[in-house]
């Protein structure tokens, strides 16, 4: 069995690192050794999209590390932080199923301690869609995960491309700032009825769950129509009109961006994103599918 190859641990002994300290100490080993590092940020409640990032990072690395870490910074007062689903000890043992080697699960206060002064500001990919109406959202982003990638110093960190635009700012600044870590991005993991796997699909209740996968089948519906070539606002507007009818309450935005720069677009010739965000009940769902241009 080669080091890429070996199982993680039990929950009972997955290593548990409070401090940055810790974390040092314990990709320092793995260094000494000449194994190679993957780090999986998350803000916990696990679920399967995260375990995918998990494995995904087995295979692009000899060791992998997931955070655990609710990050206030990213919370504007009126959202949702205090009741963001939290679950340590389950979290580390789903983590320890899907072959992790330790979970860093740092406090508040390690994170950012008494007189902790400094922002990051980020533009390009950050501007509209999520950016717009969760304004200090990709500010803390970027520097949590800044400080994530300083502490662990990984080869590779995963994220899931659900968060799609996230995943796009953490590519940019990364660059801008010579960062030596290669982001990875993983497919969205979806729920057999297609609907998007998220921590904050808990606050759905049960006839919501029912109605909630209609966002996916809308987008794909859209996303096909735009590739064979028809007019983007009329599309975007029929996808608006079809989620309201389902039974979603606010849409935030439904928009169709260029895949590589989040740039608008009015047409797909060449590879498009389609990102939609819509509130259905308490729970802010967000999806987003490839568009390529038909032939």
């Amino acid at each position: 069995m080669t080091s890429r190859e070996s199982a993680g641990t039990d929950a009972g002994t997955l290593p548990i690192l409070r401090t940055v300290e810790d974390l040092r100490a314990q990709v320092a080993a793995w260094r000494r050794e000449g194994l190679t590092v993957a780090l999986v940020p998350t803000m916990g409640a696990l679920h399967d999209g995260h375990l995918g990032l998990v494995r995904r990072g087995r295979e692009l690395a000899d060791r992998v590390v997931a955070s655990v870490f609710v990050n206030p910074t990213q919370f504007a007062p009126h959202e949702d932080f205090d009741r963001y689903p939290r679950d340590e000890s389950g979290d580390a043992a789903k983590l320890a199923s899907a072959g992790c080697h330790a979970l860093y699960a740092p406090g508040v206060r390690a994170m950012y301690p008494q007189g902790f002064a400094t922002a990051i500001s980020v533009g390009g990919p950050a501007e509209g869609l999520c950016g717009a109406f969760r304004p200090q959202m990709f500010g803390g982003v970027a520097l949590v995960v800044t400080k994530l990638f300083l502490q662990a110093l990984p080869d590779v960190a995963v994220f899931g491309e659900k968060d799609y635009q996230q995943l796009m700012v953490i590519r940019r600044f990364t660059r801008d700032l010579d960062i030596p870590v290669r982001v990875e991005g993983l497919p969205t993991v979806r729920e057999a009825d297609g609907l998007a796997m998220s921590s904050r699909n808990a606050y759905l209740t049960a006839d919501e769950r029912a109605r909630a996968p209609e966002l996916q089948r809308a987008l794909i519906a859209a996303a096909d129509a735009l590739a064979c070539g028809a007019e983007a606002d009329a599309v975007l507007t029929g996808m608006r009109g079809r989620i309201a009818e389902a039974g979603f309450g606010t849409i935030d935005y439904v928009e169709l961006r260029d895949a590589d720069t989040l740039e608008p677009v009015t047409a797909v010739s060449r590879p498009a994103r389609l990102l939609a965000a819509a509130w259905l009940g308490k729970a802010r769902l967000i999806d987003n599918v490839p568009v390529v241009p038909a032939g």
